[in-house]
């Protein structure tokens, strides 16, 4: 068992021998933070021993599971090492809609709360550097769904990242006025005819305007809520996986992020 200061690295249920390739690393990651035991993975490839960018992610509503791993693996690559971080706590481990609503209601209701627990998740990231290939002065962080909604809140609270990449995320905020403090470039994608958070995209043009720094909102034709998660498989719905939107954002992303970590 390796030990960090404050980290304990621990194995976890839903990482088993041969998960991944060969090269591809699962780290199991735990901290304890406000009396509550949290449950993270780090994902990189160790064929290199390079340093490369750090990404803190933090999954859509369902949390860590066996699917957002594979997500950050497919998104790493040798190009990040990636925190898939675990916003619930250990226990809470959601199984469908109903139990994911759960888990992001009261985080939703206190924002605070969401910000802090962000922030202790990024703390320890950079505390992970001794352990695996992280530059620790090239650190991001990228949501999907109500990941999204975290990662924004993370750069609303003056976190020295140089950029917050949220997917259909949601855009809302506690506090307008946070946006004075940002310092990391803010990328924001959202489907244009997704109907869970296109109510919000006035409100957040309204409060990004106030954030020195550099911000881009992109309205993605023809998507809904969920365009990213392969998962969402109706044919219809409010819910639905767009492998083109989803192929598109992600160079997006990418672009976004090299040009953040060459200005940060």
């Amino acid at each position: 068992m390796v030990r960090l200061r404050h980290t304990v690295i621990a194995a976890l249920p839903f990482l088993v021998a041969g998960h991944a390739s060969a090269r591809m690393v699962d780290r199991p990651v735990s901290w304890t933070f406000e009396g509550a035991r949290y449950d993270s993975v780090l994902v990189y490839d160790d064929a290199t021993a390079a340093r490369r960018p750090g990404l803190l992610m933090v999954p859509a509503w369902f949390g860590v599971n066996e699917n957002a791993i594979r997500k950050a693996e497919g998104i790493a690559g040798q190009r990040y090492v990636i925190l898939l971080t675990d916003m619930y706590g250990a226990t809470i481990r959601p199984k469908d809609t109903a139990s994911a609503r759960d888990a992001v209601s009261p985080l939703l209701a206190d924002r605070p709360m969401m910000r802090r627990r962000a922030a202790f998740a990024l703390a320890r990231f950079r505390s992970l550097a001794a352990q695996a290939p992280i530059d620790t002065t090239r650190l991001a962080a990228i949501g999907y769904c109500f990941g999204g909604a975290a990662v924004l809140d993370l750069a609303r609270s003056g976190a020295d990242i140089a950029a917050a990449v949220a997917f259909h995320g949601n855009l809302s905020t506690d506090d307008p006025a946070l946006a004075h403090a940002i310092r990391a470039r803010v990328l924001a994608m959202n489907g244009a005819d997704d109907t869970t958070t296109s109510p919000q995209f006035d409100g957040f043009l309204t409060e990004m305007r106030a954030s020195p720094a550099p911000w881009q909102f992109l309205a993605i034709g023809h998507a809904v809520h969920c365009f990213t998660e392969k998962e969402a498989t109706a044919a219809s719905g409010l819910c639905r996986y767009d492998a083109q939107a989803d192929g598109w954002s992600s160079k997006m992303m990418r672009a976004w992020l090299d040009e953040s970590f060459a200005t940060h």
